[in-house]
């Protein structure tokens, strides 16, 4: 069993704030979100390949590739990423697909999870692997979900309904599809002229129905400043003393 990795790290970090840095090249933990998130990747003998989409021009990359390069055997390159998610792993597959078979197992993971663990990846990919389409890590929400009634832009929004809960869960990365399935439905999605907002939507479109592993709640996003300092207080806990 192998698979390859694409990790989509061209957005701009519009919800992040006014950063000096993209939010993947925060310090974190005596490195950065981008570094923590590759980690695992780079210590599991089944990743043979890694290709990161970056923004155009992004000169905080080289220094950050050198560095995981030294941590693992496995190469990991670089192409342009687009405006949105979906693009850059669209030619992130592509980068691939040169040398690769359509049937190569593809785990696409956000830049932005430094906190996933090598327990979920085995997870995901003990349960994936026999799978005929693929699938992901989700975990089942717990919160009471409120949808918002639409008002004046200057107005706190007021609740219209409580929605219910039952069978929803939040989609977490790393998702794992294989490479030709993924390339063709990203690339359907885009001709349809549809952005999918993650991996198992694109391949829900073409009629599939992927399959959900349980994940952490450990495993964050960072999309704002608090988050980031949640994640370091759960990365320092996994440290030794």
């Amino acid at each position: 069993m192998r698979y390859a990795l694409v990790v989509p790290a061209a957005g701009s970090g519009r919800r992040y704030g006014a950063a000096v840095l993209r939010k993947q090249y925060e310090p974190l933990a005596g490195a950065s979100v981008i570094e923590h998130a590759l980690a695992p990747f780079l210590a599991d003998a089944r990743c043979y390949r890694i290709v990161v989409a970056i923004a155009p021009g992004d000169a905080a990359w080289p220094q950050v590739a050198d560095r995981c390069q030294g941590r693992g055997s496995c190469p990991i390159g670089a192409v342009d990423g687009g405006a949105e998610r979906a693009d850059s792993v669209r030619r992130a597959l592509g980068a691939l697909k040169e040398g690769a078979d359509d049937d190569e197992w593809v785990l696409v993971h956000d830049a932005v999870r430094p906190c996933v663990s090598r327990a979920e990846i085995d997870a995901l990919v003990s349960a994936v692997r026999a799978h005929p389409v693929g699938g992901l890590l989700a975990v089942p929400v717990a919160d009471t979900l409120k949808r918002a009634a639409t008002g004046p832009a200057h107005d706190l929004a007021q609740v219209l309904r409580t929605e219910p809960r039952e069978g929803l869960w939040r989609a977490l990365t790393p998702q794992m599809f294989r490479l030709g399935p993924l390339a063709a439905a990203l690339a359907a999605a885009q001709a349809s002229g549809r952005q999918a907002t993650d991996e198992a939507q694109a391949i829900e479109w073409q009629g599939h129905a992927p399959l959900l592993v349980p994940g952490n709640v450990r495993n964050i996003k960072v999309t704002t400043p608090a988050d980031l300092a949640l994640a370091d207080a759960l990365l320092r806990a996994r440290m030794p003393p």
